[in-house]
């Protein structure tokens, strides 16, 4: 017998979110390790609202949101909260029921702002990574940093020249007139009826700019976008981008990123932030760690600070003028962590074609930054179900 396609409305409705989840689904095992983290979080939580005033958004719901639109690549607020209306899977991984009205995307992306600072997205990664089925799988000992640019949300056009400091002699142009100056009226004139009709001489918004032949620098020009963005490129023979700079501190053992930052791109970058995580992940640690890096990190500089750190450094050898020596090459370790270091290329990759960093929508280094490591917390918490076995 053939069934009739008829609609019917229904007066009640019995649907049970956590049945229709398929028990093998990878966001079982994610969802399981996230709530744990941020339970262990609920007292940083208070300490940010207050006993009084109308309700926020729940924390909790709110970084479930926040990794959701990172692990299936959802590219706004306004899209997230779309697809959270008529998605199931996506209600039961926040945590809102079927009834549940999803927020205002506004509303939403303030109470994200307020929430997700760099503090807070780096204590989400730490709590993820103190999770008891998480801990297991990372080393203590072995490391590895890279940096990566992190295209800024800012084209070329507003890439302008810095305004010159104005002469204490030149009045503004809200400023009163000069005492010893006497107003003139405007000679007002008529215009003839054979005049041509006025044009607006107004440039387009988006017109047309030819910079070819004129000589720009971050010490001249800056972004009218993004004031925190740098015109920075990664290696000979490819053009300068405005970006930011991105930074990974991985473990060896199975590639999680244990630390995370953003930096304003410039070349000294790199080696400042693999310091600041390499302290700040293990802080007056008195056992030899050992740290793989590329050749941009093979200064004299970097190199003595690690060694002052207990840090080996295992870093690849420049051709020429290495701070590097046999002290070092000679040991096998020093080949395996060039072999593993490598690994560190994939949360990057996974970020840029995933993770919406290729080119991000925030603006401001501290917005950026905080974005970056709760990506960086997303990619470990993908590799999550097929490492745990889920």
């Amino acid at each position: 017998m053939r069934g009739l396609d008829e609609t019917s409305g229904s007066l009640f409705s019995y649907v049970d979110l956590e049945e229709r989840i398929p028990p093998r689904h990878p966001l079982r095992k994610i969802r399981q390790v996230v709530n744990d983290a941020l339970a262990s979080l609920d007292a940083d939580f208070e300490t940010l609202y207050t006993d009084f005033g109308r309700p926020s958004i729940p924390p909790e719901r709110l970084i479930r949101a926040s990794l959701l639109q990172i692990l299936f690549s959802v590219r706004s607020e306004r899209q997230l909260m779309e697809q959270m209306d008529y998605n199931l899977l996506f209600r039961w991984f926040v945590g809102l029921g079927i009834d549940d009205p999803v927020w205002v995307p506004t509303v939403f992306t303030k109470n994200r702002d307020r929430l997700l600072t760099t503090d807070m997205s780096r204590k989400v990664m730490a709590a993820i990574l103190a999770h008891r089925e998480v801990a297991p799988l990372l080393s203590d000992e072995h490391f590895s940093v890279d940096g990566t640019l992190i295209k800024a949300w800012a084209s070329m056009k507003s890439f302008q020249p810095k305004a010159e400091a104005t002469p204490p002699d030149d009045e503004g142009p809200g400023d009163p007139p000069a005492l010893n100056t006497t107003l003139e009226p405007a000679p007002s004139e008529t215009p003839a009826e054979t005049d041509p009709m006025h044009h607006d001489s107004r440039r387009h918004r988006n017109a047309e700019v030819d910079f070819k032949g004129e000589k720009r620098s971050n010490a001249t020009h800056a972004s009218v976008t993004d004031p925190d963005a740098r015109l920075y490129k990664k290696s000979p023979g490819t053009g300068a981008v405005l970006c930011f700079m991105g930074h990974a501190l991985m473990e060896n053992r199975n590639g999680f990123v244990v630390q995370g930052d953003l930096t304003q791109a410039e070349g000294h970058a790199e080696r400042k932030a693999a310091l600041d995580m390499i302290h700040r992940h293990s802080p007056g640690s008195t056992r030899q760690l050992t740290l793989g890096a590329d050749k941009g990190y093979d200064a004299a500089g970097f190199v003595s600070d690690l060694r002052q750190a207990c840090v080996t450094p295992h870093v690849a050898q420049k051709s020429r003028y290495s701070a590097i020596d046999g002290r070092t090459t000679r040991h096998e370790g020093y080949a395996l962590s060039q072999k593993h270091r490598k690994k560190i290329e994939e949360p990057f990759g996974w970020a840029k074609t995933v993770g919406g960093m290729a080119q991000t929508m925030y603006r401001g280094v501290e917005r950026v930054r905080s974005r970056f490591i709760l990506t960086m917390a997303a990619n470990n918490l993908a590799r999550l179900p097929r490492l745990l076995g889920a």
